[in-house]
């Protein structure tokens, strides 16, 4: 009895450690998003005080950005949200596309030019930003939800993520619907995209973070008065030339992770369900 005593103490004392240790980890993540609704309940002008004064309204912040005539949040929001989802899902679509061609079709050169096409991906993304935005300013898209989304939607890793996955499609599922008379167009809706919903779903949400988050090239096709700005962007006016407001720009901060969060949350469901209807063997 003493061993199986010192051996459940020695299990106690290992998980005992194991959780704290991840307790720790967690309060490290977490502390950014806690000091960003501590400052952001803040009055003006007391962002790096260490006091919550309960006197006065905790949510007069979050009104004001969104009441604020000058400072437009709403519709920088609203920006975001097309902007993120149209480029979510026009990459999505076009890269499983590209990856169901470069898995299951065969052509002259195939290889060659995924090969090329992956070693595109070592080349630094800052090297694309001035001829991108040669190309939107000859086709006049600038101040325009085009040249914020159309620019990024061929992505060479969307394609090798997509192709890596479809790989693991059954060939004999496309071939016994050849068989029975489906065309590609069919194929491709019928049965790659339910079978690659988890890998599809999770491109979604890595492209939706990337345009959410964008603030360079969105500030680069965007004049000072358009009325495309998104987030990124419009938090970046809470500063001035002599100092910046925290406690509205904490604000705005917790309303723009919301979609992120929502969105992840919903897409969970999805990628495990994905995972096991996807779960076909040879």
């Amino acid at each position: 009895m003493s061993q199986v005593q010192g051996q459940k103490t020695v299990v106690f004392v290992k998980s005992l450690i194991l959780y704290l240790f991840m307790s720790v980890g967690a309060v490290f993540v977490l502390f950014p998003f806690f000091w960003m609704i501590f400052v952001a309940v803040k009055p003006e002008g007391q962002a790096f005080s260490l006091t919550v004064s309960f006197a006065k309204p905790l949510w007069k912040n979050f009104i004001s950005i969104w009441c604020d005539p000058s400072y437009p949040f709403w519709r920088f929001f609203i920006n975001s949200v097309i902007v993120a989802t149209s480029g979510g899902i026009l990459t999505t679509l076009f890269c499983a596309m590209g990856g169901y061609v470069f898995a299951k079709k065969d052509f002259y050169g195939k290889n060659i030019l995924f090969w090329f096409l992956l070693s595109t991906m070592m080349i630094p993304g800052m090297m694309f930003l001035v001829p991108q935005f040669a190309i939107i300013t000859k086709l006049d898209w600038i101040n325009t939800y085009r040249g914020m989304v159309l620019p990024h939607v061929a992505s060479v890793f969307g394609i090798f993520l997509m192709r890596q996955y479809i790989e693991t499609v059954p060939t004999s599922l496309i071939e016994s619907a050849k068989i029975d008379g489906a065309s590609e167009l069919q194929i491709f809706g019928k049965i790659i995209i339910p079978l690659s919903s988890a890998v599809m779903t999770t491109l979604f949400l890595l492209t939706f973070l990337f345009h959410w988050s964008n603030f360079l090239w969105h500030l680069v096709v965007n004049t000072p008065d358009s009325s495309k700005l998104t987030i990124p962007v419009g938090l970046a006016l809470f500063r001035g030339q002599y100092q910046m407001d925290w406690e509205k720009m904490m604000a705005a901060s917790c309303f723009a992770i919301i979609p992120i969060v929502i969105i992840f949350l919903i897409a969970q469901k999805f990628f495990i369900e994905g995972l096991t209807t996807g779960a076909v063997k040879e």
